[in-house]
């Protein structure tokens, strides 16, 4: 049985990177694939709870790292890892590349500990492929000003952001083998068309 492949998706908040993972999936399973959807922090019934409490509680930036890592470690090895082996393909809601420009690019924490966690919790293991939505902050937050329940990241003021994309940008040109930018300000609709091309390529 040939292995999976493991596909993330990643941008800040209000790209629209959870709007098309769950199209993108299922395209994927119209081509016979068996694909598997999870997401960060999550994935598992321990991840969930540390989402919950992530997304709701305030911390310490660098308590935020380790349990976002503590819950990737769940994940991989729960979830991750055994789909892979089976053949089935996962396609997951962010990975540790969120880590470092959430963690690492907007609070501040050094690369270099978040560079040892990610060794720790899977130095052998990366995405075949991070498809990085981008788009302008402005443009992000005001997709976002129409939701009333926002969570503890989402309610962070624009320059949180910015510093969050340019962490993105520069994990992206650190490893453009792994990365397809995705122009997350078009429509939907050319959205998808990229997607569609990148799905051609793959499957």
């Amino acid at each position: 049985m040939s292995k999976g492949k493991f596909i993330t998706f990643e941008g800040v908040d209000g790209a629209g990177k959870s709007t098309h993972l769950h199209w993108f999936a299922d395209v994927l399973r119209q081509r016979g694939l068996d694909v598997l959807v999870t997401r960060e922090p999550g994935g598992t019934p321990l991840g969930e709870r540390l989402r919950e409490i992530l997304l709701s509680q305030p911390m310490h930036a660098e308590t935020e790292a380790l349990l976002m890592f503590a819950a990737r470690l769940e994940h991989i090895g729960q979830v991750i890892r055994p789909a892979l082996r089976r053949g089935t393909w996962v396609v997951s809601d962010r990975f540790s590349d969120a880590s470092f420009a959430y963690q690492g690019g907007g609070r501040g924490v050094a690369l270099s500990k978040l560079e040892q966690l990610e060794r720790w919790v899977h130095e052998d293991l990366q995405p075949d492929l991070t498809l990085l939505f981008d788009i302008p902050i402005e443009v992000a937050r005001q997709r976002l000003s129409s939701n009333t329940s926002l969570d503890r990241f989402e309610q962070e003021q624009g320059s949180f952001f910015e510093k969050v994309r340019q962490a993105y940008l520069e994990r992206y040109q650190k490893n453009p083998q792994r990365f397809v930018l995705i122009d997350a300000a078009q429509t939907p609709e050319a959205v998808k068309a990229d997607l569609e091309k990148i799905i051609l390529a793959l499957a």
